[in-house]
């Protein structure tokens, strides 16, 4: 059993995400946020049970669906926000928008709109670990949809063969958009594909935050040990369309209430009442102060000024 502050700090970075997805599904609603929006509802955990497993040095990668990391991997949240509405103060100075989001300071590599784009940045990032022997490791997210595409098998072998610090993290939440897991694969999971590698692979319930983060655990030991790359499989379920708006014609109401009784966020909650780790008052404590730390980072964005034209040409590679 993990230290009562690390659960509950996992906790609150689960609620942070969620609070932070629904006030960002809302504002794109209201036309407020800048391009397309992909919400990580349902997968809180596999962010929060990876990250925990970190530390400040290490590096991530993320994907189209990347706010979650970034806020697990310690991620500002006015920052975030202000990046998704457009705005100066945002973490990209309102020129990445959702799908872009970087924080060097924090170890945050970027996101990738490129499905699988991040995976060979995620390997060259393990590579420098290792080359320069600071003992960090480097974690790479995809979907289940970039482990059919050329990058994943070309970096995974790359960093088997060179035993670099990497772990990758596949969120297999069963859609490749609106593609079926099970019309995509001849095998029967991800993680059948790391023998193919000759690196350790394991499958975990991608609801469980904890089980999560003890598989992550185990992945960054290897690693820093000199071990080579892990593959993970986290089993998820993104309770939102793949976008913002998407009707989601090609799942059943039921699978998608079978898998809301799964709600990583629940589940984590009933966990530690019934283990004593909080009571149910605490827990709604810290539940009231992540909400108003999101409104905040609401008004704070809101309130931000837009980039202006003059700084246009700044910051670009020419």
């Amino acid at each position: 059993m993990e230290s009562r502050e690390k659960m509950l700090r996992m906790y609150r970075h689960m609620l942070a995400i969620r609070q932070f997805e629904h006030k960002a599904g809302d504002l794109f609603t209201r036309d407020a946020v800048r391009g397309s929006i992909h919400l990580y509802i349902g997968q809180e955990a596999v962010a929060v049970g990876v990250c925990s497993a970190l530390e400040p040095g290490d590096y991530v990668v993320s994907t189209h669906r990347g706010h979650g990391h970034c806020i697990a991997k310690g991620g500002r949240l006015r920052e975030m926000m202000a990046e998704l509405l457009g705005k100066a103060t945002g973490y990209c100075k309102g020129r990445g928008g959702s799908m872009h989001i970087a924080d060097f300071g924090s170890g945050i590599l970027g996101a990738n709109g490129i499905v699988g784009g991040g995976i060979a940045i995620a390997v060259g990032a393990a590579f420098s670990a290792k080359y320069l022997k600071n003992g960090r490791v480097s974690v790479c997210f995809f979907g289940d949809g970039a482990v059919n595409q050329g990058i994943f098998h070309e970096a995974l072998n790359l960093a088997a063969v060179w035993k670099v610090p990497a772990i990758f993290v596949c969120e297999n939440n069963l859609y490749a958009l609106s593609t079926p897991f099970r019309d995509a694969f001849a095998i029967e999971h991800v993680v059948d594909r790391a023998a193919g590698y000759g690196v350790p692979g394991c499958r975990v319930d991608g609801n469980d935050v904890l089980a999560v983060y003890e598989a992550a655990r185990e992945a960054c030991a290897r690693a820093r040990g000199g071990g080579g790359p892990t593959l993970i499989e986290a089993v998820t379920y993104r309770m939102d369309g793949h976008f913002r708006g998407d009707p989601c014609l090609y799942r059943s109401k039921q699978e998608v209430e079978e898998w809301a009784a799964r709600d990583p966020i629940t589940r984590f909650r009933a966990k530690l009442i019934e283990s004593k780790v909080a009571s149910a008052e605490e827990l709604a404590a810290i539940e009231d102060e992540v909400r108003a730390e999101v409104e905040d980072a609401v008004r704070f964005a809101l309130e931000s000024p837009d980039p202006s034209p003059q700084d246009m040409l700044n910051d670009i590679y020419a």
